[in-house]
């Protein structure tokens, strides 16, 4: 498709709460606009349908304006430079746009001409600083994606233009089946809370049951990350805001570091088992202890848990869950079947389902859980990182009850 020709008096880009579209592009008729009979939201236009689906993140500052400026360029180049409404784009479009977010030109109509960075009415303002990374365009079109998908569950698009891209995809039994429901995950804890404490060694076993599951559900940690870990790698920092946030500092697959979210639960957690071993409520600097300590064992001298132990424990307290839920009745056995076969795993698989059950950012879960896709510049998005943990904390929780 040939540009639209530049003039002097040609359209400039205007923030997305300023834009006005004419009829043509308006999306009114768009060519991949679902029957109106099977439409789910009210949105007549494509300006309206985007607004219903960032509305979807007013509660999360930091993910709003990064939703909406991804649908912001793509509105205006499809508009401006493509001469389309967002619901005529095709597949071959969106290619042509991932092109164009590498090398936006003409640049003097889309990238900012300064380095200060212009308020959103300012008659300079413009949608870029400057060319995208090849991992910002990756965001970009994943994001992209996700809007696409929605407006088509949505019933406001006929179909999704971005669902033929190339993806390499995680085999569908892990992403489905290895992991607990909320139900299940509730019998769990119902099941470590019962555990006996009448001697010291039930208190610490049954104290070291309860971190462990705390330990992999809210940070979302692999097995052999739980077991490398030192109380150590917990350190706090303030904000920006001046709020002091707990970290956990983490090495996982191919000795990449990330650092995942300590929510005050979660702290709070730490302190408690602590507390059963004697020791301060809160971790030195550097402490060398293994984030999991002994039952019985010598302060200042435990050994890290190894993989099996780890295995033998969740095993213990999976097949009690799975005996807890057989006292119901037969109709529970495919339950207790499920349960049984459990997994340290199954837990991170647990702790991301139920992250995005409760609406946690996507970007977010994939940093929190170390994922390939990781940002290399995401340790320099300071405020991006805060964002994270205030959304974590939160919406994810582990909610203990019993006896304390």
């Amino acid at each position: 498709m040939e540009l639209l020709p530049l003039s002097p008096s040609e359209s400039r880009p205007a923030p997305l709460e300023r834009l006005r579209l004419p009829p043509a592009l308006s999306g009114v008729a768009g060519t991949n606009r679902a029957p109106a009979t099977v439409a789910r939201i009210a949105a007549g236009d494509d300006l309206a349908a985007v607004t219903a689906w960032l509305a979807r993140y007013a509660d999360s500052a930091a993910t709003l304006a990064t939703y909406r400026r991804e649908v912001e360029r793509l509105i205006l180049w499809a508009a401006l430079q493509w001469a389309k409404p967002l619901s005529s784009l095709t597949h071959e479009d969106l290619l042509a746009y991932e092109r164009f977010l590498a090398d936006p030109q003409p640049a003097e109509r889309w990238v900012l001409a300064g380095s200060k960075k212009l308020a959103r009415g300012h008659p300079d303002w413009r949608p870029f600083a400057g060319p995208l990374s090849p991992g910002s365009v990756r965001q970009a079109m994943v994001i992209l994606n996700a809007l696409f998908a929605w407006l088509t569950e949505a019933g406001y698009l006929a179909g999704n233009p971005l669902a033929l891209a190339r993806r390499r995809r995680a085999p569908a039994q892990a992403r489905i089946t290895r992991y607990l429901s909320h139900d299940l995950w509730e019998t769990v804890k119902e099941t470590v809370a019962a555990m006996p404490t009448e001697t010291a060694r039930e208190r610490l076993h049954a104290a070291r049951c309860r971190w462990v599951l705390t330990v992999l559900y809210l940070g979302g940690l692999r097995a052999a990350e739980l077991t490398a870990t030192t109380m150590g790698a917990f350190f706090c920092r303030r904000d920006a805001q001046g709020i002091e946030r707990w970290w956990l500092e983490v090495t996982g697959k191919g000795n990449k570091t990330r650092l995942v979210p300590a929510t005050d639960e979660l702290v709070a957690e730490l302190a408690r088992y602590r507390r059963a071993h004697a020791l301060p409520p809160a971790p030195q600097f550097g402490e060398t202890r293994p984030l999991v300590l002994p039952v019985i064992g010598r302060t200042g001298s435990e050994k890290p848990l190894s993989r099996g132990a780890l295995h033998l424990i969740l095993k213990e307290v999976f097949s009690m869950a799975a005996a807890r839920l057989r006292e119901r009745g037969p109709e529970w056995e495919a339950q207790a079947a499920v349960l049984a076969s459990a997994s340290a795993h199954w837990l991170r698989h647990t702790a991301g389902s139920h992250m995005t059950d409760r609406q946690i950012d996507l970007r977010f879960v994939r940093d929190n859980f170390g994922h390939s896709s990781l940002s290399t510049t995401s340790g320099y998005l300071h405020s991006e990182e805060d964002a994270r943990h205030e959304a974590t904390q939160e919406r994810h929780r582990i909610s203990w009850t019993g006896k304390s």
